[in-house]
C-alpha cells in the first residue's frame, strides 16, 4: 500500500480555499465579537463578489431569510453567505460556482429544526426562486430558526 505524502491531493483546490476562508473570518468574528451589522457586511460583500447567477439568487434568498427570521444573524462560514441563532449556523446558500457544480444549493445545519421523523432533507438544490420556491424557504428558514 502506498504512503500519501504531505503534497497528495487529499482536499481540491475549491475545498482548500473554503477552508482558508473559515480561518480568516474565525479571525475576524474573534476581532469583532457579535457585531451583526459587520457580519451582514461580510456576507452581502461575500454575494458582490459571486458570478451570475449565484449573485442574484444568494441575494434574493437573503432578503427572504432577513424577512422570515430577522431574529438570525449574518455572516459567512466558509465563505458562504450564513445565518447563525445563538452562535450556531442555521442555514446557508452554497453557490454553484463555490464548487463548480451545476446548481447552488440551501443548506441547514444539525440545529436547524427541520426534524420531521425518522428522514428530512437538510440541502436542496435551488435554480430558480418562483414565488413558491421563496414561500418554501421562507417557511423552511422559519421551521429552522424555531
Amino acid at each position: 500500500m502506498a504512503q500519501k505524502t504531505a503534497k497528495s491531493n487529499v482536499w481540491t483546490a475549491e475545498e482548500r480555499a473554503a477552508m482558508k476562508e473559515a480561518v480568516a473570518e474565525a479571525k475576524r468574528a474573534a476581532k469583532r465579537g457579535a457585531d451583526n451589522a459587520e457580519g451582514e457586511a461580510d456576507l452581502v460583500a461575500k454575494i458582490a463578489e459571486m458570478p451570475e447567477p449565484d449573485r442574484s439568487l444568494a441575494a434574493r434568498i437573503h432578503e427572504v431569510v432577513k424577512a422570515a427570521a430577522p431574529a438570525l444573524a449574518c455572516k459567512t462560514w466558509y465563505g458562504m453567505p450564513a445565518y447563525t441563532k445563538d452562535g450556531k449556523t442555521i442555514c446557508f446558500f452554497q453557490a454553484a460556482s463555490k464548487f463548480n457544480v451545476r446548481y447552488a444549493t440551501l443548506g441547514f445545519q444539525p440545529d436547524a429544526r427541520l426534524d420531521d421523523g425518522a428522514m428530512w432533507p437538510n440541502a436542496f438544490a435551488v435554480l430558480e426562486l418562483t414565488p413558491q420556491v421563496e414561500e418554501r424557504i421562507a417557511a423552511l428558514v422559519k421551521q429552522a430558526a424555531g
